[in-house]
């Protein structure tokens, strides 16, 4: 008996969207191990990391959506994530990303950001996602201005201040 839920896999001109390896672990940790990820949840150590990766897979399989993990074309290298999260404390799904030293400045958490929010307009109904961003995360705040995302209010999530960004409803855009 085989548990497996399929993760759909999305390719971009420079990306693969994929659902999770073992052999991710490495690049993970060391985004997590920098303050970096202070605005994702949180410095861990490995073996918190990998635990934190089975989670995001399990809600593939019990919501039947999540993270992709982003694999640069060119190279084959873990480079981040993106997707859609939607925890039992949370308001509504939030579309969200991140990525790893060395793929920064390249566009491609924009691009990553675009292909997830068009699956989950097409695919799974959610048409303007939200984005939780830190107040002091300008680089994400910044790439949601991109998206054409906007504040819709400050908040609190898990004791932690919070913008909460409201996306376009990308299928209003494209009628």
């Amino acid at each position: 008996m085989s548990l497996r839920t399929p993760i759909p896999v999305i390719e971009t001109e420079r990306l693969i969207l994929r659902g999770p390896r073992d052999a991710d672990l490495p690049a993970y940790a060391q985004y997590f191990s920098t303050p970096r990820a202070d605005f994702t949840g949180g410095q861990r150590g490995e073996v918190e990391t990998y635990t934190m990766l089975m989670i995001l897979a399990g809600h593939w399989h019990m919501r039947g959506y999540g993270l992709w993990v982003i694999e640069h074309r060119e190279t084959g290298k873990t480079a981040g994530w993106t997707g859609i999260l939607h925890h039992l404390d949370w308001p509504e799904p939030e579309l969200g990303w991140a990525v790893f030293d060395g793929f920064e400045g390249q566009g491609l958490a924009h691009e990553a950001a675009l292909a997830a929010r068009a699956y989950a307009a097409g695919d799974l109904g959610i048409r303007a996602p939200i984005s939780f961003i830190d107040p002091r995360n300008d680089r994400s705040a910044a790439l949601a201005t991109r998206l054409g995302a906007t504040i819709e209010k400050r908040s609190e999530l898990r004791g932690t201040p919070i913008d909460i960004w409201r996306h376009p409803d990308v299928t209003e855009a494209a009628a």
